[in-house]
């Protein structure tokens, strides 16, 4: 990974060193913050560039279009919601997505699965371990997002999510957030109305550059991509880890994200 990942800024790969404490207590520093970490330069400029080449026919090819209109927790309902409450309000989302066995070979997947990279962020979430995901569609994915298209407020429904920039659009496509919108004891649902009805000033704006490792608190935190100006897409890969080894989508969860259901075989299985 020497000549893929900036290891003289960022030494992953010294674990224990001085240099690697200090890279983790920056990113757990900010982390507490504002919810959120950015390795900028992450990926060297010129294999950056070489694996959104190496990804964008197949994007073009392969990709699975995602349109669906939602609210802003991908739920038909919330019970103690009236149907027409401001804070369901109907959204819409367009995207473009690989699954990661059409990223078997890719750059992309060799920095997803690096050893050091995985101890990096178990050490920064104050993790004992973290796994990559066994799933063989959902375990790392590339995000497209063409001229108007757009990923609309959401919470995650993991605890963190890393993301990786490939390719930064013309225009647009900044990563508007608002940390700590709700809690685990206040959903705060007039303050979700008022986020989706633009009136809400904690509303933060992030553009991220390509080569950018963004790690982000989401599940409590809204967040959106604004849509996507001029001819070049926003191309962003997102990598997903565990606490736990083995981690599965169900069926009808593959199907909903990526309109298809993997075909396991033994090397899956033992993933």
């Amino acid at each position: 990974m020497n000549t893929v990942i900036d290891l003289q800024r960022y030494p992953l790969d010294q674990e224990g060193t001085e240099a690697w404490n200090t890279l983790v207590d920056k990113a757990r520093t900010e982390l507490a913050h504002n919810g959120m970490f950015s390795l900028e330069g992450f990926i060297q400029a010129d294999n950056i560039a070489l694996a959104a080449a190496q990804i964008q026919p197949i994007m073009d090819a392969e990709s699975h279009t995602h349109k669906r209109s939602h609210n802003i927790y991908f739920k038909p309902q919330i019970p103690e919601l009236r149907p027409d409450h401001p804070a369901l309000k109907k959204i819409e989302t367009v995207s473009h997505t690989l699954c990661a066995d059409q990223l078997k070979d890719s750059l992309v997947t060799k920095v997803y699965e690096y050893p050091p990279l995985v101890s990096f962020l178990s050490a920064v979430m104050e993790k004992p371990v973290l796994y990559v995901m066994a799933d063989p569609l959902a375990r790392v994915n590339v995000m497209s997002y063409r001229q108007g298209e757009t990923l609309n407020w959401h919470f995650d429904r993991s605890e963190f999510t890393t993301t990786l920039m490939l390719q930064a659009p013309e225009q647009g496509g900044e990563f508007e957030y608002r940390t700590d919108l709700r809690t685990a004891d206040n959903p705060n649902y007039e303050g979700v109305a008022e986020l989706l009805e633009g009136r809400d000033p904690k509303v933060q704006k992030l553009r991220l550059s390509a080569g950018t490792l963004n790690v982000f608190r989401g599940k409590n935190t809204a967040h959106r991509v604004t849509p996507v100006q001029g001819q070049r897409e926003r191309m962003v890969a997102v990598f997903s880890y565990y606490e736990k080894p083995g981690v599965m989508f169900t069926p009808e969860e593959q199907i909903g994200f990526y309109g298809r259901a993997a075909q396991l075989n033994s090397d899956d299985t033992a993933a």
